[in-house]
């Protein structure tokens, strides 16, 4: 396997297969990315396929690709779209904390003291951005457990080990807190500076918030394994029920009839209330019955309909047809005309034959559209010239 020599041959490389490695990306739960597909994508060159699988950006399984690992977990964890919770990470950095803040208490030279206690910072802040990222991940996974797993079992046994995971996470918490409050006192003493005073806090108050972040989390765990625990439990009930029904006896091996007897879900029924249609006879013909149309009529606003008002007719003056021109100024053609003329550009406007009478401050502003949007192609000097009171750049067509 070949490797990338310098940034910019990984970055040029990356860029250039960019539609390859979006549709790979979207597609990395699946391994129905097929070598055609991807051979479609790259203009079907199979050496830039080649090229990928040689420097290990993709991997190559028969007639599928997929992104190697480095790379995928690479964009998840730029993007925050991974899903593996890895508590090892956090394990590490605190191991190489401890190690750095050792080296720099039996270091003499000032130049590598200075670079571990850089590397201390990093690691503490490194800390606290993988526990948020994997608070942030813990919740996700909880959910999408909860609701998108369908085996029970499945889903209790996933959700218990995001809750060791929580657990784990919790004590490695505690352990950086104790490191930096108890364990290294001489260190965050010789060394606590204002920039390390300000990281610690703001490692601390990360870390603080990530801790209460887990309460919450462990203790919507436990409710979903409870709700599991009581959907398995009903979900059985009602399979021993379906099987004594279907073998005809579920009168004689449960007490099914009296504990129906005592029952009583009337009171979940909706409110029936009777309803009584009038006659069309007693309505034409009874006056007390017109009455009542009348108020319900005027509660409803319905007893004096509004006429609509009715716009007057369209005058004749305005319906007879009418011409205006509009004078529309080429810009194109300005300025290739003012590249032929070997003039600077305020002197070539002032003396353009516009064809229509234009006075000075609609040819001002002739002037600043063409300066503006054929930027590129001109040369702003240095030399100002001044004419009736207006200063104006001296600008040459390139």
């Amino acid at each position: 396997m070949n490797n990338f020599r310098s940034i910019e041959e990984l970055i040029r490389s990356l860029g250039r297969e960019k539609d390859l490695l979006k549709e790979m990306f979207s597609k990395r739960k699946s391994l129905s990315f097929r070598f055609d597909d991807a051979l479609e994508l790259v203009d079907y060159e199979e050496d830039r396929l080649r090229y990928l699988i040689e420097f290990g950006v993709i991997r190559e399984t028969g007639n599928f690709l997929e992104l190697e690992d480095i790379y995928l977990k690479f964009f998840e964890d730029v993007l925050e779209v991974n899903e593996e919770i890895n508590v090892s990470y956090i394990q590490d950095y605190l191991t190489r904390l401890k190690e750095n803040i050792e080296y720099w208490l039996k270091e003499n030279n000032e130049t590598r003291k200075y670079n571990y206690y850089r590397e201390v910072q990093r690691c503490l802040r490194n800390i606290a951005q993988t526990t948020i990222r994997n608070v942030i991940d813990l919740k996700r996974n909880m959910d999408n457990t909860y609701k998108n797993e369908p085996n029970y079992l499945i889903k209790r046994k996933k959700l218990e080990n995001l809750n060791e995971k929580t657990k784990n996470i919790q004590q490695l918490i505690a352990i950086c807190e104790r490191l930096i409050d108890d364990d290294q006192p001489m260190f965050f003493r010789k060394a606590g500076d204002v920039q390390m005073r300000n990281t610690v806090s703001e490692v601390k108050l990360q870390l603080k918030d990530s801790t209460h972040n887990l309460m919450d989390i462990h203790g919507q765990i436990i409710h979903y394994i409870n709700v599991i625990e009581y959907q398995s439990r009903i979900f059985e009930m009602v399979r021993k029920l379906k099987y004594l029904k279907d073998q005809f006896l579920l009168k004689e091996q449960t007490d099914i009839q009296k504990v129906m007897s005592m029952k009583n879900p009337v009171w979940l029924e909706p409110e029936v209330r009777p309803k009584l249609k009038l006659s069309v006879e007693y309505l034409r013909n009874s006056p007390e019955a017109l009455e009542i149309i009348r108020k319900v009529a005027s509660r409803q606003g319905a007893e004096h309909k509004k006429t609509s008002n009715v716009a007057p007719s369209i005058p004749e003056k305005f319906l007879q047809q009418q011409e205006q021109q509009l004078l529309v100024v080429n810009l194109r053609e300005v300025f290739n005309a003012f590249s032929a003329s070997g003039m600077h550009l305020f002197e070539f406007v002032m003396n353009y034959n516009w064809h229509e009478a234009t006075s000075d401050e609609t040819k001002l502003v002739y002037f600043c559209q063409l300066a503006s949007q054929y930027a590129d192609n001109l040369n702003f000097t240095d030399d100002y010239a001044l004419r009736d009171d207006i200063e104006y750049p001296i600008i040459l067509p390139r």
